[in-house]
């Protein structure tokens, strides 16, 4: 099956990639580092010429809710619409975990892009899933202050980015399901806890101080607004064990 991932560079698309090879299947990669803007209709209909099914992972580096939102309509939108006149037969689209009970900053965006894959005409199925272990890493290098090291404070049930990798491709083959139940970590973790054993990895200490950033998106998290709920899969490893084995 010849199987197109947008996003195919990032973080979890680099992986779907790898998993769509790795269980026999073509991947086309769709992304600015491969030659495919998804704004470009023209290159997005030429790369999906012959897909069958299509993994839709792509993001955006943003936590404003008017840029998040431009890019996933216009990028979601040019992309849907090609797979619809290439005969795309499955859509599948990487969500989040509450982002309708949080619908702030990056998220406005994503609850966007869920109504234009629930509206379309290509036969679709939407994982939402939680933050990635991954993230702790990310928040961290964005809240480095000189020698300190601030830890934004969060209530989150982290998941390996591989096992959403390989759900993704596991319904990409099944066919559409609509919304398939969501998918999170082992257990709840604080953010903050997790970026500090992520900066002493290596043996070194830094000063880690937690902090409460501000803005409605954060507040949500504290709250624990994109905690999986009743119904979620589940599964490991849990941070611990991916750090030890990643770090």
């Amino acid at each position: 099956m010849k199987i197109a991932v947008a996003g195919g560079t990032g973080t979890v698309g680099r992986l779907v990639v790898d998993r769509v090879r790795a269980a026999g299947h073509d991947p086309v990669v769709l992304s600015r580092a491969a030659g495919v803007d998804l704004r470009d209709r023209a290159a997005t209909d030429r790369a999906l010429a012959g897909v069958e099914a299509l993994i839709d992972a792509a993001s955006v580096g943003t936590t404003r809710a008017a840029t998040s939102t431009e890019f996933f309509r216009a990028a979601s939108g040019t992309l849907l619409a090609a797979a619809r006149a290439a005969g795309v037969a499955h859509a599948v689209l990487l969500s989040i975990v509450g982002i309708d009970r949080n619908p702030n900053g990056y998220y406005a965006g994503k609850v966007v892009q869920e109504e234009l894959f629930e509206r379309g005409t290509v036969p679709w199925t939407i994982l939402r899933a939680t933050q990635f272990h991954e993230f702790a890493g990310q928040v961290a290098s964005q809240a480095r202050l000189g020698p300190l090291q601030l830890a934004p404070r969060a209530r989150v049930q982290p998941v390996a980015a591989v096992e959403v990798a390989a759900r993704l491709v596991a319904l990409a083959v099944s066919g559409p399901q609509g919304r398939a139940a969501d998918l999170a970590g082992p257990r709840e973790e604080r953010l903050e806890r997790m970026i500090r054993a992520w900066v002493r990895r290596d043996g070194s200490r830094p000063p880690v101080i937690p902090v409460a950033i501000p803005g409605a998106q954060m507040r949500g998290m504290r709250a624990g607004l994109n905690l999986p709920t009743a119904g979620a899969t589940l599964a490991g490893p849990t941070f611990d064990d991916w750090l030890a084995a990643h770090g």
